[in-house]
């Protein structure tokens, strides 16, 4: 029997309401004329949820229940197979396609295969849940004499939210049934013209069983997989909610999903007709390309709203949830057409001190919430208040959602019609960036919507069912997610096309009780950017990392030259670094990772301050996982960058309230401080970093080394006088002698500039001897007698001159080396 009809026969027995059509023969299921045949024409108005079966006992009903779980794991796993194998052939596919002699064109690749790899990758996640869930669960058998203990555990089974995730995805299907007629075309289309694809399409292999036998397929059989399996999602969660009991934690959820299927199935065969009735100029069909919440800043006020991206227009909803029994609704806001439509982006804008203040509350709450949930979560008696907790938690992430996000995009058409979306996560922004940009420069003439038609088709054609709130799949990512201290180092990029400014921006997932996105300084324009800097996060159920590196424009006109996703894995990351470079399009950045698991404090109020000035160098090495402080670094830079050819430089200080602006900011806020050095005077810049020297508590050379330096200068060989100060600076801090060294390196560029600059060794000697190097007390004797401040100061100057002279200084080592339990690793993404 067919698929199909099988499914009809079942859901009738069921009761459940539905529009029988032709019966489909299996040899016409890749028919053109069939297409509608494979869709579910179940009606949508509502559904009638099977009666609880009666059992002999609770015990037996939960054993069907398991033995139903596991054929439905068998199945997605033989599933899985067929998806993998329908993907062999795509990335040599795609490769070819930029040679000489293409199999298939790239749009062709892209037809073929839409929505396919995002498919597997939601069964597999699915899969993977579902598996560890049943794992669990069978590792705990009833002892002698405990009959009860197998009702009890079969209620501790939960897995519902791992169908409602699920069933929330299904919408990747929508993108799939769509663009089905088009790849079997292609497929059919090369098939025949090509000799190379046709022996690909019709011998495709994929290992099914345990017994790993291989079966042979067409790619047309293959590509109908997906449309196979999705009828039949509504058929299995009939028969799970009908062996779990009414008082089962699952059955609500279950409930639910199969409500959000049934919708979601009886309208394929609508949602296909929508997307063919427009056709666009060059014989273009209106189709969805993408949908999801984002935040509708364009009244002035904050509102989540839907929002579809099709291929003529950008259409802006509101979502109204409906009551149970009843059908989702969505009402219009606004829409835009995208020929002509011009898109800007500006970085992170800061939030008011009121706005703040707010936001923690709401993060201070939920904390609290979390804690209350994972204390139910110990109990055996907890369910019904952890579900209302759950509410509550959801209710307050929402919010938080709503009010939190700080990224602009604004929009801009040609009839001077503008709106403004905001967004929490930079990653999140460029996606919905590049699709809309993608669309717009194909400049496809929009047709007047039907817009009353146009907002009520939401419900059909939506991919994404709800906003994305962590608090709604907590229990399934608990497991393998993060909680404690996420430590992330940046060190390098390269790959650019052509010298810029670069900052690399680092976001995390998972509960936002804490700052979860943070960026580096911005680097001197170079092909090569360097960094070294070490950022931390505190995490909670977080499971991946998004970074993009972004190349900064003084307009504020940013610009993201590629984005990648790592994902984190408790049992993976260690305490020790684990360095790697990442792929991001055009440009690699190096990066090294650690983690420690520790019990999360609440957030507070405001990021603790850690100041660089006024503080021993020590201090803020080991603060910052750097042996030569960010503000030497960033200062030295700049002035090598537009300083070395300034007449006077260091010896001609900037303005006294610009040096004590950056001096604050550096005390604040590392990225904001590099930003205002890039724009200040150059000796702004100069003067903050002779102000560090001379405000260390302790000098860079160690005061208890002032007299043995002072002894070397008495040896008149000068080759062996440099080997005797070379050996007293080795025994300096790591710190010290590396931030010394960097500085000596720098001065030594400059002075070779002194034909422009002015700027002599013994001029730059003069001005950093006293800053790098004092006496231990006042009043020291010198050879027997009492040496006076003018002798103080000659010496000061006279060991600095001496190591200025050498030329055969070491380098120095700007970071602290991240060590690995392995080479590095390259992750292409």
């Amino acid at each position: 029997m067919d698929v199909y009809e099988e499914a009809v026969g079942y859901l009738k027995s069921q009761r459940v309401p539905v529009q029988t059509e032709t019966e489909v023969m299996e040899e016409d299921v890749f028919q053109e004329e069939a297409e509608s045949c494979l869709l579910s024409p179940l009606h949508s108005e509502s559904i009638d949820f099977p009666d609880t079966p009666k059992f002999s006992s609770p015990e037996e009903m939960l054993e069907r229940r398991l033995v139903v779980l596991k054929r439905i794991l068998e199945s997605e796993e033989v599933y899985l197979r067929e998806l993998e194998a329908l993907l062999m052939p795509m990335k040599a596919l795609r490769a070819s396609a930029g040679t000489s002699q293409p199999v298939l064109s790239s749009q062709q690749v892209q037809t073929v295969f839409y929505q396919v790899p995002e498919i597997r990758d939601m069964h597999q996640s699915f899969f993977s849940s579902l598996k560890d869930r049943l794992s669990a669960h069978c590792h705990i058998k009833p002892g002698p004499g405990e009959d009860g203990q197998m009702s009890y555990t079969g209620f501790e089974l939960v897995v519902g939210d791992v169908f409602l995730k699920m069933v929330n995805h299904l919408g990747l299907y929508g993108g799939f049934i769509g663009n089905y007629e088009e790849a079997v075309e292609v497929v059919r289309k090369c098939t025949q013209s090509n000799p190379c694809f046709r022996t690909l399409a019709q011998s495709m292999m994929s290992n099914i069983g345990s017994d790993k036998t291989r079966t042979k397929y067409t790619f047309e059989a293959l590509l109908y997989k997906p449309l196979d399996r999705v009828t039949k999602t509504t058929l299995v969660l009939l028969d799970l909610l009908k062996t779990t009991p009414e008082t089962h934690q699952d059955y609500a959820l279950l409930q639910e999903a199969l409500r959000l299927s049934h919708s979601f199935l009886s309208g394929v065969n609508e949602s296909s007709q929508s997307k063919r009735g427009v056709m666009l100029s060059h014989s273009v069909r209106r189709k969805l390309m993408r949908d999801g919440f984002v935040v509708d800043a364009s009244e002035g006020e904050r509102h989540m709203r839907h929002l579809f991206l099709y291929t003529d227009l950008l259409l802006c909803t509101r979502f109204k949830l409906a009551t149970k029994g009843k059908q989702d609704q969505y009402r219009f806001c606004w829409y835009l057409p995208l020929a002509g439509l011009k898109l800007r982006w500006i970085a992170d804008q800061q939030h008011s001190p009121d706005a703040q203040l707010r936001l923690h509350t709401i993060r201070t709450k939920m904390h609290l919430l979390r804690q209350q949930l994972l204390q139910h979560a110990q109990g055996s008696k907890g369910m019904t208040l952890a579900s209302r907790t759950r509410k509550k938690l959801e209710q307050l992430e929402l919010m938080l959602l709503t009010h939190s996000p700080v990224y602009t995009l604004e929009l801009h058409s040609p009839s001077c019609k503008s709106h403004t979306l905001l967004f929490s996560s930079l990653h999140e922004l460029e996606d919905w960036r590049e699709a809309i940009h993608k669309l717009t420069i194909d400049n496809i003439e929009t047709v007047p919507p039907d817009l009353l038609t146009l907002t009520n088709a939401c419900v059909k054609l939506r991919m994404t069912q709800q906003p994305r709130l962590h608090s709604t799949n907590e229990a399934v990512e608990d497991e393998l997610s993060l909680c404690g201290t996420l430590s992330v180092a940046v060190h390098s990029a390269c790959g650019l096309q052509q010298p810029a400014s670069v900052y690399v921006c680092v976001e995390v997932d998972g509960y936002d009780f804490y700052d979860k996105q943070t960026k580096t300084h911005s680097s001197v324009h170079s092909f090569n950017p360097l960094w070294d800097q070490e950022l931390a996060f505190q995490v909670d159920a977080a499971q991946e990392l998004r970074l993009l590196c972004v190349s900064q424009s003084d307009e504020y006109n940013d610009a993201v030259l590629g984005k990648t996703c790592v994902k984190l894995d408790s049992k993976t990351l260690k305490k020790r670094w684990r360095r790697q470079t990442l792929n991001l399009g055009q440009v690699e950045v190096t990066i090294s990772l650690k983690f420690s698991p520790h019990p999360l404090e609440p957030p507070s109020a405001s990021p603790p301050l850690s100041p660089v000035f006024c503080v021993p160098i020590e201090v803020i090495a080991q603060q910052e996982g750097v042996l030569v402080p960010h503000v030497v670094r960033c200062c030295v830079e700049e002035v090598e960058r537009r300083g070395l050819a300034e007449v006077g430089i260091y010896r001609i200080s900037g303005a006294s309230n610009d040096i004590s602006t950056l001096k604050a900011a550096f005390n604040s806020d590392l990225r904001e401080a590099v930003t205002k050095l890039r724009r200040a005077e150059v000796n702004v810049a100069s003067g903050v970093l002779k102000l560090y020297f001379r405000e260390l508590p302790e000098p860079l050379i160690p005061t208890d080394m002032f007299q043995s330096l002072t002894r070397s200068l008495e040896i008149q060989d000068v080759d062996s006088r440099m080997v005797s100060m070379l050996s007293l600076l080795q025994s300096c801090p790591a710190p010290n002698r590396n931030t010394f060294l960097y500085l000596l390196h720098h001065l030594q560029r400059v002075s070779q500039k002194q034909d422009t600059n002015k700027m002599t060794l013994t001029n730059l000697a003069t001005i950093f001897g006293p800053s790098l190097l004092r006496p231990p007390v006042a009043g020291l004797e010198y050879n027997g007698s009492s040496m006076d401040i003018s002798l103080e100061l000659v010496l000061q100057v006279q060991v600095v001159f001496n190591y200025l002279q050498c030329n055969n200084l070491p380098e120095a080592q700007t970071s602290l080396p991240h060590d690995t339990d392995s080479e590095d690793e390259t992750t292409h993404m």
